[in-house]
């Protein structure tokens, strides 16, 4: 079955993370295939305008923990090597992820983003590559391996934000819901959850009028002023960093932690701050 399903529906693409029994999370097959879907609809002259979804409770709940960071041994080394580690052997393989995230951000068709559930940590990378997000207000969006393991490679968040608003996402890790989201400009909009559908058709339906060509150049003129300020360069060192994260003597200690005591453990102990990762060891609340 294709992690990634792809529909024609007038002028409008339908593209649809579809991992739903583990909330669309991030495997080696998901980033490919999101890529080949963008592809086909840039490359269909009658499409205007491409929806991007996720089948289930949750847009995108990142990467395939499960897989990176549980798995021992030979199963999930692209993202943890033996010891001394090859940075550029990494650098490659994240490198294509992110490169095939931002096709959503080079496609001449825009792009909107339809939020519900979760678009955490690589989920919000793929999110943020959009044009356009629309979210739930019961949504939660952000990048909590900040904390420990990961670093966003997409970088969009401070190109979205600004550096104060993305200094207080990346320096917390902490989630937030469609209603902040919206407040800090993140995202487009935030509406209810049962209305999230429809305003996404009315946002899509509006720009579906408009001619290919002149959506094309507008996204062109709009993108090109980011890339100007060093977006290509910013992700080559978040990529390098993100690597770096994952074989420090914290990013270790954490992937022994989630192959010995199961990554649902070692992710809470991460989020709530309750686990010296430094120190390999739980946190005495008192010192």
């Amino acid at each position: 079955m294709s992690k990634v399903l792809y529909q024609r529906d007038g002028r409008i693409a339908r593209i649809t993370l579809n991992r739903p029994e583990v909330l669309n999370a991030i495997d080696d097959d998901v980033p490919r295939e999101l890529e080949e879907a963008v592809l086909r609809a840039n490359e269909e002259p009658g499409v205007h305008v491409i929806v991007l979804s996720g089948a289930g409770r949750a847009f995108c709940a990142g990467y395939d923990l499960t897989y990176y960071a549980e798995a021992s041994g030979g199963k999930g080394n692209s993202v943890t090597q033996s010891m001394p580690w090859d940075p550029m052997k990494d650098y490659a393989f994240m490198m294509r992820n992110t490169e095939r995230f931002m096709s959503l951000w080079r496609s001449h068709k825009p792009v909107v983003a339809k939020v519900h559930g979760f678009a955490v940590a690589g989920g919000s990378d793929i999110a943020l590559c959009a044009d356009l997000v629309v979210m739930a207000e019961d949504a939660e969006i952000g990048y909590m391996p900040t904390r420990v393991w990961g670093c966003p490679t997409t970088a969009m968040w401070v190109y979205r934000l600004g550096a104060e608003k993305a200094k207080r996402m990346l320096f917390t890790g902490d989630k937030i819901d469609g209603r902040e989201a919206e407040q800090i400009g993140l995202v487009h909009k935030a509406v209810p959850p049962e209305e999230l559908d429809a305003e996404t058709e009315r946002l899509a339906e509006r720009m579906a009028t408009v001619p290919v060509n002149q959506l094309m150049m507008q996204k062109l003129v709009i993108n090109q002023a980011i890339e100007a300020m060093g977006l290509k360069q910013t992700q080559m060192f978040a990529t390098v960093f993100d690597g770096i994260t994952r074989h420090s003597p914290e990013g270790l200690n954490f992937k022994h932690r989630a192959e010995t005591e199961g990554w649902k453990k070692a992710v809470k102990e991460r989020d709530t701050g309750t686990y010296d990762w430094t120190e390999d060891r739980p946190i005495n609340p008192r010192g």
